[in-house]
């Protein structure tokens, strides 16, 4: 008797509906949840929604006045929050966070490995050192952040959240160490649910563009302005990026249901839908749409977003509003 693979696939989306109708949604009501790079962007929308669900908050990132920053914000909502300053590539800093956040709070239940950075501009401007800055910061940031609360996890029977990227599942021209990096995130995730199970649930969850004001803090590479003006405008697009607060939303729900992955925004699935479905087709229109990106630099040099601005994306107030809403500025 031959089973079609239609009746396979039917029958495997049947079994992952009924288990979802099933399954208890994680309460985050008095969870004690670490996350890094928690003062801004959407590790600072993150934590506003974490704590608008009642959990207790640490937040961990490198500079002490966005962290009084983003202390002060989430206690003026009510939030039960400490801060902790460290280096996510520094593992004498993740054990002190860890411990301290444990020690705090008497334990953790949810990690969510937020931090990141992201370089745009050309490949051929780009250096061996930057596709190693971002491999440390996105892929094994993550992996000994893991590691080290791993002991407290698994003593709550806790959960992860690690925030990737599309990106991670579709190449990305002028994004490439990003990218490489995410692919990498994506992979560690994937391991890491399948090892950890089922004593730590694991959540990977991989947004398009989102609408955070972080391309200022980005590092831009080749044309400066041509290029901080490409990636800044399509980065605050309404009809192609995602409000950071409704991104956190989605991201926090992806937690919560115990999703393996999740992609968060229709770009980010359409972009993985037709990667999947056909890839020839994927890789022949982006190598087309690369033709239409600024050419590289004749120097490697790169530059924070903030110090490439021009006065069309300094005056963008969908932009500006962004970058003060969650603490970017």
């Amino acid at each position: 008797m031959r089973i079609s693979k239609r009746f396979v696939v039917g029958a495997g989306l049947a079994l992952l509906a009924g288990r979802r109708a099933l399954s208890t949604p994680y309460e985050l009501r008095g969870k004690r949840v670490l996350i890094t790079g928690g003062s801004r962007g959407l590790g600072l929308a993150l934590a506003r929604e974490l704590a608008a669900r009642g959990a207790r908050l640490a937040l961990m990132a490198r500079d002490e006045g966005e962290l009084a920053r983003a202390e002060a914000d989430l206690r003026s909502r009510g939030a039960e929050v400490i801060t902790l300053r460290g280096d996510v590539t520094d593992e004498g800093d993740i054990a002190r966070v860890v411990e301290g956040a444990a020690e705090h709070y008497g334990g953790l239940d949810v990690l969510v490995n937020n931090a990141g950075i992201i370089q745009s501009g050309p490949l051929d401007n780009m250096t061996d050192a930057d596709f190693r800055e971002c491999m440390e910061v996105n892929a094994f940031a993550p992996l000994r952040m893991t590691r080290a609360a791993l002991p407290f996890l698994r003593a709550s029977r806790g959960r992860m959240l690690l925030i990737a990227s599309v990106a991670g599942k579709v190449g990305t021209p002028h994004l490439a160490p990003y990218s490489v990096s995410k692919f990498a995130a994506v992979g560690l995730g994937q391991v890491l649910r399948a090892e950890l199970a089922p004593e730590v649930s694991v959540t990977t969850v991989c947004p398009g563009l989102m609408r955070t004001g972080s391309p200022r803090h980005a590092t831009i590479k080749g044309q400066h302005e041509k290029e901080y003006a490409l990636f800044a405008t399509a980065d605050n697009a309404p009809l192609i990026s995602l409000d950071a607060a409704e991104a956190a939303r989605r991201c926090v729900d992806a937690l919560v249901r115990g999703d393996a992955e999740t992609m968060v925004g229709g770009l980010a699935a359409g972009l993985r839908a037709a990667q999947s479905l056909a890839p020839q087709l994927s890789a022949e229109v982006l190598a087309l749409g690369t033709r239409f990106l600024p050419a590289p630099a004749p120097h490697d040099r790169g530059v924070l977003g903030q110090d490439a601005e021009t006065a069309a994306t300094r005056h963008n107030p969908i932009k500006r509003e962004a970058e003060d809403r969650f603490n970017e500025r």
